[in-house]
Formats: structure tokens, sequence, C-alpha cells
């Protein structure tokens, strides 16, 4: 023990106690997903705090000289309960929406026996807590020091390991405690509301300033209200609302139109007997929000099936059968990424990660038969870095996951192989001008193909309808309603809705220069190597409330594509003129310079900055407002209608949903070229450090400039559209004066267009992903992969044989070229 004392005393400068902000990385490995648990533990730098697996611990030894680690090994204990491992659903009945919380949803909760020692490099010399109290005061108290602040600090992962989350938790409303109140007269009656625009007698709200009974909000789908609330507080400005029929003597639902969330009212026993309402003798008689999103989550058959845990399924191993812990809602993340892993495009590109996932099986991750699994703990802070959504704990969609992760892996793949090529697949649209039967034919890169649910073709209408009669029944008399049934619907009606022509009813046509009717059809311009179809489940129910149709879909396990190609322009078929639509301007204001000495047609800053403080487009107030309904920000609605051309609602929410994403989202409105919002002074240059930071990516000046004065001199976008532009970029052959030394921007060859792989439209289906849950915002998510012709389940760390994998159910089914 001597010799360890001196060495430990020799090393004692390089042992550090942890200050207030220092980064302890102490439950993961920096190169692997190696943790405390795993076979070896986790060896924890006492100098830098960065933690090791056992494989990796020598090699930073070698390459640093660091000989002092804090060793961490943890030990499951054994469980009491006999848990079968198959993923049942929540044993007691939720009664609040919460997650590992008392009456909330159940959390699997693990316990450990953890064994802390210090090593000493490179001999690996043990000195346990017991030993230091016989080293020198000098040695004990620095090397006890720092063990006792390493585990003590919250390590870096600690804010993604959320194991609780109370849903019901809501705040005081600003507006509460001094809420004007109308003398208006008004008094509501206890029961047979109705609203008193449209006579709506569901979803309904009284305005707690003037008492106003109005219906709830109407959506983009068609559900929903008629939007009469909103529409008051957006006329008179009045900002809470409650919801009838939710008032018992405990509370109600109580919405801030100005906060945009439900609320508390610490007044609202007040509030209400200004109306002539008596809080303490209501009685519910319609399901508060928290009630109607528990309901849907308890859906228990669907939680059996999918997860199949109505049988004693076989526990697997090996390379490739590597289960992933859930960070607590991250099963969205696992999902997808054991399905990415299973790929050779992401295989070959991120060699340590599947690596790390395909050889993961030895004892150290397993218990008594079950797996540990391992805890991406790093690779969901990075992949959700930044991001307003994929950093937090909340349950998120897993094909929004999906797109995300695919839009990184197109940035951070510049030069090399780009594994989202595997995905990436070229859509043709041909839209056809009714009056003057002149086509006109675009493409678009797109990476999921969307399948439409057409509920009115399910197969089972007649059993659908009794049950909605019986259950009409059992609410009128107050009885809980019976086991709805599921609709069911045949994959092939949901592929032609896809199919099929659109009718658009506002469509510009450049042959009579004028607004009429046209036909849109959707077709593969390109069949990409892996197909990724998601079922449009996802929609908004009448209260307010996201949810999930209920439906069993034939989902096919061979697919043939090939009648749905694309095939261009036809032999005899014309095509409509290449004239633009006039421009969304106010008719009064002469516009020259439009294509002005700033730039040409490629470039976005082909506008003059005069020109920009003097013109406003004109944009179509009823669909702007439409959008704004829906709950989309008013400048976010603005821009969907410009950048549509005026052309319509469901243009305009496309959009919308395509860039609900985009940095600026929410940011004022700015006409395309200007470096600022109309009526303000115009930025005459880009910010140096802006220009530096993207210069420091490795792109030029020139190149950075252009970025930033297409973007407004907004670095975020800027960044964006630098990689959303590669090609064009890097054919640019900037001199340092600043301009083409082949000639002019018009002569260069037009750049490329985006690379895809294309070959035969016929596939196989080899995983898929299902959701259990009411909407994208709770539930969870498990995902079924085929491997070497069996079926296997992975339910976050649990991984089985499945024995019936409920294809039928899925959200995302992934597909594999069929080699001919």
């Amino acid at each position: 023990m001597a010799e360890v004392s001196e060495v430990l005393m020799s090393v004692l400068s390089t042992v550090r106690v942890p200050r207030p902000g220092d980064r302890v990385h102490k439950d993961e490995c920096a190169f692997s997903f190696a943790s405390p648990e795993s076979e070896g533990g986790l060896y924890v730098c006492m100098n830098s705090f960065l933690g090791f697996g056992g494989q990796f611990v020598e090699r930073h030894h070698a390459r640093t000289g660091q000989r002092a680690y804090l060793h961490i090994t943890r030990t499951r204990k054994k469980e009491d309960d006999n848990s079968s491992g198959s993923g049942d659903p929540p044993k007691k009945k939720p009664t609040r929406l919460a997650i590992g919380i008392e009456g909330g949803f159940d959390v699997e909760q693990e316990q450990y026996e953890e064994d802390v020692k210090v090593v000493l490099f490179p001999d690996r010399q043990e000195v346990t807590s017991e030993d230091l109290a016989t080293m020198p005061d000098v040695v004990r108290e620095r090397v006890s020091l720092s063990m006792a602040g390493l585990l003590a600090a919250d390590s870096v992962s600690h804010a993604l390991q959320v194991q609780q989350w109370d849903g019901e938790v809501r705040q005081e409303s600003k507006h509460a405690a001094e809420l004007k109140q109308l003398d208006n007269g008004v008094k509501i009656p206890p029961s047979g509301w109705r609203c008193e625009v449209c006579d709506l007698q569901e979803n309904l709200w009284m305005n707690l300033t003037d008492g106003k009974v109005l219906c709830g909000r109407r959506y983009f789908d068609g559900s929903g209200g008629n939007n009469h609330a909103l529409q008051h507080f957006q006329q008179t400005g009045y900002p809470l609302a409650v919801k009838l029929g939710t008032i018992t003597p405990d509370g109600a639902d109580v919405y801030s139109y100005d906060e945009d969330d439900m609320v508390l009212d610490s007044k609202l026993a007040e509030h209400l007997s200004h109306f002539g309402i008596d809080m303490m003798t209501m009685e519910k008689t319609e399901r508060t929000m928290t009630e109607l999103e528990i309901a849907v989550n308890q859906r228990v058959g669907e939680w059996e099936v999918i997860q199949e845990s109505g049988a004693t399924l076989r526990p697997l191993w090996g390379p490739g059968l590597t289960g992933m812990k859930n960070l607590g809602n991250s099963c969205y993340l696992n999902s997808v990424m054991q399905v990415l892993f299973t790929i050779p495009d992401f295989q070959e590109k991120s060699v340590p990660v599947s690596v790390t996932l395909s050889v993961m099986d030895g004892n150290a991750f397993f218990f008594q038969g079950d797996q540990v699994g391992i805890a991406p703990r790093m690779f969901k802070a990075l992949v959700g870095r930044g991001h307003p959504e994929f950093s937090t704990n909340r349950q998120q969609d897993a094909q929004e996951f999906l797109l995300h992760f695919i839009n990184m892996v197109e940035r951070n793949c510049r030069s090399g192989a780009n594994p989202s090529e595997a995905f990436r697949f070229l859509v043709e649209e041909r839209i056809v001008c009714q009056q003057s039967q002149k086509a006109k034919y675009t493409q678009r890169v797109d990476y999921i193909v969307q399948l439409p649910v057409p509920m009115d073709q399910a197969t089972n209408t007649d059993e659908l309808q009794e049950a909605e009669r019986l259950r009409e029944e059992a609410e009128a008399s107050g009885n809980p309603p019976p086991a709805a049934p599921r609709a069911r619907i045949p994959f092939s009606v949901c592929l032609d809705a896809l199919s099929e022509p659109e009718t658009l009813t506002d469509f510009w046509s450049s042959a009579v220069q004028g607004k009429t009717t046209a036909t849109k059809t959707t077709r593969f311009a390109s069949f990409p190597d892996y197909l990724v179809i998601q079922i449009k489940k996802f929609t908004f129910g009448l209260d307010w409330v996201p949810k999930k149709l209920d439906v069993s879909i034939d989902v096919p396990d061979t697919l043939d594509l090939s009648a749905l190609r694309g095939t261009g322009q036809q032999p005899g078929e014309e095509l409509l003129p290449e004239v633009a639509p006039p421009p969304l301007m106010t008719p009064d204001v002469e516009v020259k310079g439009i294509l002005g000495s700033r730039g040409n047609e490629e470039d976005d800053s082909l506008y003059s900055p005069l020109l920009c403080q003097s013109v406003s487009p004109v944009l179509d107030d009823s669909t702007v407002s439409q959008l704004c309904e829906m709950g989309f920000p008013m400048e976010a609605c603005r821009k969907a209608v410009y950048y549509t051309g005026n052309t319509g609602i469901d243009a305009a929410m496309n959009w919308v949903m395509g860039h609900m994403d985009d940095p600026d989202f929410s940011a004022p409105f700015v006409l395309p070229g200007c470096s600022s919002a109309p009526g303000s002074t115009p930025t005459e240059s880009a910010s140096e450090e802006h220009l530096a930071t993207i210069v420091s990516m490795g792109f030029s000046r020139d190149q950075a400039s252009r970025a930033l004065r297409a973007t407004s001199n907004v670095l975020e976008r800027a960044v964006d559209w630098i990689f959303s532009h590669l090609d064009d970029l890097e054919s640019m052959e900037v001199s340092e004066g600043g301009r083409s030394e082949g000639g002019s921007e018009a002569s260069r060859d037009p750049p490329p267009g985006p690379r895809v792989r294309d070959g035969p439209g016929k596939y196989e289906l080899f995983a898929f992903i299902s959701h259990m849950g009411t909407s994208t915002m709770c539930g969870h998510y498990v995902c079924h992969i085929k491997k070497d012709q069996q079926w296997v389940i992975f339910n976050d760390q649990k991984v089985c044989a499945s024995e019936k994998p409920p294809k039928d159910l899925g959200y995302l089914y992934f597909y594999r070229r069929v080699a001919e």
C-alpha cells in the first residue's frame, strides 16, 4: 500500500476536484455506448472528467499519460416481480396524464448496486475508500474530495434522464388576478348550452370576460368546431375561456388564447359566479382534455398486440440484436436507429456506432437472461442539439425524427459516401391546365412516401356504424361505451388515394394568363434503394386534441410500384409557357428594376433594396386568416401564402407543414432578396463575424457572402442555405473579384440535379415501426425488423423473437429493393 501511496502522491497534481460548471461524463464512454453497467464498468479520468470503457481507457492513458481514473461499476439488483420481458402495458389504470408519478403511466425503474474505486494505470492498481484512510493526509483529502465531487456532480447526460413527467401541471394565467369582467347582465344556465353563432352543442367555451358561449376551433382537416370562440378573442382580445361541461367544485379546463396554453385561474369560482355559475354545484358532463388523452392512451388492445405481450417471447442476443435503453421518452429514437443501422449504407458510414450496436452482446448487457441494453445518451444529445423538440425529453414523432436525422446526414456528407442517398428519390408532378389542356412538369426530392387513410373506404363499415350507434346509446344512458372495432382499410385504396389526380381550383395558368382549374398527378421519377412509407394516422379531434386513427391496414410483404413511374412529357403534349405569374404587389406601385444590377434569375438577391422598402405583397387575407385560425404564427402564414402564389389553402398548408422546422418559421416576413422587412433600413453588407464563421467551415468568402445575402444575413439560415445549394456553389469557380472567371452567371452550365439511385420499383418489407397511444406527443414506439428470415421485436432494451408481428398496425414501413 505504501507503493500505491507513492504513486498517488506523484500524480496528485493531475487529480482535480470538479467545480460548478465542469462537464462530468460519468454515464457513457466518449467513444462507445459503454456505461457503468457494461462489462468492466466505466473509467472516468480524474483530470478531464471524460468517461471511457475498458477497451478505450488504455488508449487514453497511452496518449495523455493520465494515470488516475475513477472506476465505476454497477450491477442490477434482482427483481422481485415476474415480468416476462415482453413489454406489458401499465398494470394499473392511469388516472393522471403523467409518467413516473403516482396515478400516472408506469416507468420501468431499475435499481443498481454501485462499486467505486480509483484505478492507477498502467498497472491497474486499485485504491478503495478504505485504502485512502491509511494514506497521508494530503493524498487522502485530495483524492477523497475528487471522488466525492465526481460522484455528486450532475452528469452531462443528467438532463436527458428525466424519469418523471406530469402533463397536468399548468401555470397560473397572467390574466387571472386582474381579469376585467363586463357588467352586461349575462347569466349562464347550468345546462343546455349552445354556440351563440352556430348552435353547436358540444366543445363549447365560455369567455370569462363577457360570458359569450362559443364553439371551439376548426382544423385544416375539417374537424373540430366552427372557430367562433377563437374569432371572438381575435375581435375583442378577451383572453380567458372555460370549457363548459368540465366545471366541478375542484376546477375546470381554462384556456388562455393570449398565452396559447391551458392555464390555471385561481379566481375561477369568482369569475364563474359573475355570470351566475355556482362552481360548487356543477357536475362534469364532458371529458376534460386530460381524460380524453388518457382514454386513448389506454387502448389496451393496441398495446398488447403491438408489443406481443400475450405470449412469452424468446429473448435474443448477438450481433445486431442489442437493445437500446429508454432515456425518458426516447423510444422514437431507439426504434428509428435500430432500423437505420440494419441498412448497409449507414453501417459503412458510421462504423463505430454500427459496430457497437452489432457486437455489444457480452455478459455486460444481460442480467438473468434479460438485456440491459445500451444507453445512447451522448448520441441523443448530439442529434438533438439546438433542435426545439428533439433536444427535450418529450415524446416525438418518429417520422419527423427520421427526416431530421436524414437532414443532419445530408449536411455533414459534403464529400464521400452519403447514406441518405439510399432513401432519396425524385417525385414527378404533372399539372394540366383544364382550360388549355397544356401541361407542366416539375420534379422534387423526397425521402418518405406519405399514404393517406381513406376512412370512408373501410371494409367493415356496417360493423363500425353499429358500434357508433351502441356508443351513443351508452353515453345517453350514462353507461361506459363498449369496445370499438378497428376500421379495416385495404392498402390498395391508400395507394390509389396517393396516385389519383388532385384538383386545383385556383391555379394560375400561363397559357390563359389567369386563374383556372387544373389537375395534378404525382408519380415517381425514380425509385430508391430503400423505400419508407408513412401511414398518415394522425389528425385532430373535436376537442382540440391530436388523435390517431384506429385502423388496420393489410400492408403487403412485397410491393410493385412500377405502374407509378412517371413518364415525362408525352408525344404531342404541349407544355405550359414558361411565364411567371404577375408579381404579388399593390397595383398602384410602379415596378422598376425588378431584375436590377444586383443579381439574376438564379440569385435570391435579385430585388433592389429600394423596391423592397416600397413594395408590399398583396396576400389573400382569407387564406392567411384560415391558417392563423389553425394556430400557426401570423408571419409564417403570410410567407406560406406568398410563396405559394395565392393559390389557395391547400398549397399554403403544404408549405407550412414543409417549413415548420425552419429556424425563421415565425420570424417577420421579408421579401426574397430584401435584407430587412419592408419599410426598414436594409443591411448593406454581410456581418464579418458571420462570414468568418461560414468560411471556417471550408467555404470561400464569396460563397459565404452569397449565402448570407440570400438569407437576410441570418447565420442559421445561411448555413442551411449553403448546404442545400452545394452543387451550385461548387460550380461557381469564383475569383477574388467575386465573379466567375469563365464568364457571366448566365453563361454557366446549369448545376447538376440531385444524385439519386434508380432501379426497378419492386420491394420487400424488412422492417416497420409501430406507435401506441393517442398522438405523437405521447405513447410508445417499438420496431420489428426481419433478420435472417425471422421477425424480431425491438422494444427499447428488450429484444425478442417475434411470434405474430402486427404488420397491419404499423406507422412507418421500410422496404428494400428486390433484385431482378
